[in-house]
Order: C-alpha cells, then structure tokens, then sequence
C-alpha cells in the first residue's frame, strides 16, 4: 500500500521521461518493425514451414495438423499471454507488451496473401531462411529499440526467468527450444536446420539494429609500461586515454588499469604498439557501439 506522503521512486520518473521522448519515432519504428515481421512470417517462414520457436512458430505447426489460420493462434495466443503477464508479471512490464500483441497478428492477416504476389521455387528453403530470418531480425530489433515487444513467448520468457531464477537466454532456449522441437516432429529434421539458421539470423541482427555496428574499440590494459603506452596513445595515436586505480582480486596488489577507446581501423595500431611496448602486458578489447563526451 502507498502513503501519502511517500514520493515516487525516481527510476520510474526516469523511465516515464525516457518513454516520453520521441514518441512519434517509437510508435512509427513499432509499426515498421511489426510490419517487417509479419511480411517476413507469410513469405518466407510460413510457407516453407519453418518453425523458429515462438507464438507465430507455434501457428505454424497448429496450421499444418488442423488448419486453422495462423493470425487467429497468434492474437488467441498473444492475448491470454497478456492475460497470463499482468497477474504475473505486474501492470507496467504487461503495459510494453500490449500493442505489439496486438498488432502482430493484425499486420500477419493484412500481409496474408503475400505470397500470391511475390512466388520463389521449391528447392529455395535455403535463401527463404536466409532472408526470413534477415528480415525477422531486423524488424525484432525496431520493435525493441522502440521499447516495445510483439509479446508471445516474450512473456513466457519473463516468468520462466522470473520464477525459475534464470536467465532470458536460457528461459528462450527452453521456450522457443520445445516449439522448435513440435517442429521437428510434425515437419521433419531437414526444417530444424533452416530453423537454426533462422534463429541465429533474428538474434544477431536484433541485436545489429539494438547496438548499431562497432566502429571504435575500447582497451582496457594492465601494465608495467603503462606511462609509455599512454605517451604513444597520445601522441603517436592522437586519442586521449585515462589511468585509474585498481586491485587484483587474487594477488591483492594495487595496480593501474589504463583505458582507452580507438576507431576500429586503428585497433590493430594499438594492439601492436602495446605488444612492442610491454610484452608482458594484459588487455581485453570490447566493442563500444556508442562513444559520447570528449574532444
């Protein structure tokens, strides 16, 4: 129960802010995003029969054994899901969940026919999930980016996590790994390794159009030259890089961690520089999608 006098809790005025911006642009992106999805779903998916885990894999299967249209399994499905996420999951988690839910199975029934119009030979299941799964991925990730899910097997993956104290990767496997297997059983091995390909297809590119692609590096790098690798980062490089404090977790030492971030051009400049210079030294590389602040 909330008191009167308690405030709100700042996190969920930060997020309200966060919801706020561009509004347009995000229900815009869900529209394209679902759209994307759908087409990808009748003209390519659906018709070579490849089930790739989620509600709209499960219609797949519930099409082949009894027949019935695949967006009526999807809004059935997708909305007592809702149902399901509201008791479960609460209001606010139900609420990014609704209009993709309810969208999806719309734009699958308005696309339906798609495949009257555009036709691509039997011995084609190859470049079917190839561009199905491309196409998938990349409307997944304006759904996401936008903040919003298409719901299904989303929810499904939240309350497994949630209530089985696991992860989404492995409450994903669990869920959408048992309808990938109704799959192999009604349609056959051969479709499970098109719905690999589908799968891997839709996580990277969502996580592509989520991240953006990396153009610069980001070093993190332990050394007893750290002075000297600084001066050539600066001067010879041409980017600024920062030292702070740290402590190794097993010797107990102090030592210096030297950060920096380079385009991705010139990572192999610095990762050659730092062997010349220290051979002894430690570093790890990541990704840095976004680089804000500086000069």
């Amino acid at each position: 129960m909330k008191l009167p006098f308690q405030k709100k809790e700042p996190m969920n005025e930060v997020m309200k802010t966060i919801y706020k911006k561009d509004r347009f642009k995000r229900y815009c992106s869900l529209v394209i995003g679902i759209l994307l999805i759908s087409i990808a779903f009748n003209l390519f998916l659906l018709p070579n029969d490849i089930v790739f885990g989620g509600v709209s894999g499960f219609s797949i299967i519930t099409k082949k054994l009894f027949g019935i249209d695949p967006s009526i399994v999807i809004f059935v499905g997708s909305f007592l899901l809702l149902i399901v996420s509201y008791f479960s999951l609460g209001k606010e988690k139900t609420k990014a969940s609704i209009l993709g839910s309810l969208l999806f199975p719309i734009l699958v029934e308005i696309t339906e026919n798609i495949s009257h119009f555009i036709t691509f030979a039997e011995n084609e299941t190859l470049l079917a999930a190839l561009f199905g799964g491309i196409l998938y991925g990349l409307g997944a990730g304006l759904v996401f980016k936008a903040g919003f899910t298409t719901g299904g097997t989303d929810i499904i993956n939240q309350i497994i996590s949630k209530y089985a104290k696991v992860s989404m990767g492995k409450a994903m496997l669990m869920s959408d790994g048992l309808i990938v297997l109704g799959g192999v059983g009604v349609f056959g091995i051969n479709k499970l390794m098109y719905a690999i390909i589908v799968v891997y297809l839709i996580g990277m590119l969502t996580d592509r159009v989520l991240l953006g692609i990396s153009d610069s590096k980001l070093f993190y790098i332990i050394a007893e030259k750290e002075e000297e690798i600084k001066d050539y980062i600066i001067k010879e490089l041409g980017h600024g890089a920062t030292i702070f404090d740290a402590k190794g977790g097993f010797t107990n030492e102090k030592q210096k961690v030297l950060l920096c971030v380079v385009p991705t051009k010139e990572y192999f400049k610095l990762k050659g520089g730092i062997h010349e210079i220290d051979r002894t030294a430690f570093f790890t590389v990541m990704d840095a999608y976004e680089v804000f602040g500086g000069e």
